[in-house]
């Protein structure tokens, strides 16, 4: 499985790409899958260029940075969205209606604030277009209840286990978003896990409710997008060199932070 340096944001795939995104999107999910095993199996069979991999073929050259051997899963296509904290789209339907993925919230809440208890707020996995808001019911009807329960625990303490790491580097987990799948029966973890693309990063130092936080992820690349007027529909602008370059850096200090490794 390869993780290219193209990014997306709002559903839709951007014209050009960050330098070295693939390779700290694919070895930071290396590290978490290793951090979280035991909690949930995964899909993780060993880095591309690692000397597990040797004995593998269709390893093409060029790739082995970005790229992880894995276990072909039964993909479940539900998005597994954990929310600590009140930010992005779920602070933009809190401001409308007062709730967050249509579930009733405390009033006075401000932008940044944590959550009592993480919420599970699963959408649906669009191949085309945005992903969808799933009700409770929406997910048992899809997979079952013991597997929607399933589903909602594990991301759950997944999220928790990470952000108390997180927490010790000087980083806040504000949201992140899993994938599962079936092998042999079994639930297991699959596609990337807490990388910059599929999580909120926060400075803790920067931490303060009630605005916009300093972060380590692609929030940087929607605040210019969103700048720019675009209405989130295809095609995307192109990014420019300095906002290249600048959450090119950013992916690199989040994955230095978490790990202590350098990319």
């Amino acid at each position: 499985m390869v993780a290219t340096d193209r990014i997306s944001a709002f559903d839709v795939v951007l014209p050009n790409g960050i330098p070295d995104k693939g390779a700290a999107l694919n070895r930071m999910s290396s590290f978490w899958f290793g951090l979280t095993d035991h909690i949930v199996p995964n899909h993780l069979v060993s880095l591309a260029d690692a000397p597990a991999a040797a004995g593998y073929a269709n390893n093409p050259d060029g790739v082995g940075r970005q790229a992880m051997i894995v276990k072909k899963a039964e993909r479940i296509d539900i998005e597994c969205i954990v929310r600590g904290y009140i930010t992005g789209s779920a602070w933009g339907e809190y401001r409308r209606q007062g709730t967050v993925s249509g579930k009733a919230m405390p009033t006075g809440l401000v932008e940044g604030d944590r959550f009592p208890e993480p919420l599970f707020t699963p959408t649906t996995k669009a191949e085309e277009g945005h992903d969808e808001n799933m009700t409770d019911a929406e997910v048992v009807e899809m997979v079952g209840p013991e597997t929607a329960q399933r589903l909602a625990d594990i991301s759950t303490a997944v999220y928790l286990h990470a952000h108390d790491y997180a927490k010790d580097r000087g980083i806040v987990l504000a949201d992140t978003k899993m994938e599962f799948g079936f092998l042999n029966g079994e639930l297991i973890l699959i596609d990337e896990l807490l990388t910059p693309d599929s999580s909120r990063f926060w400075d803790a130092e920067g931490y303060s409710p009630g605005k916009s936080q300093p972060s380590y992820d692609k929030q940087f690349v929607r605040d210019w997008l969103t700048a720019q007027g675009w209405n989130q529909e295809p095609p995307a602008p192109e990014l420019p060199d300095d906002i290249v370059q600048q959450t090119a850096e950013l992916y690199r200090q989040a994955y230095e932070r978490l790990t202590g490794d350098a990319l």
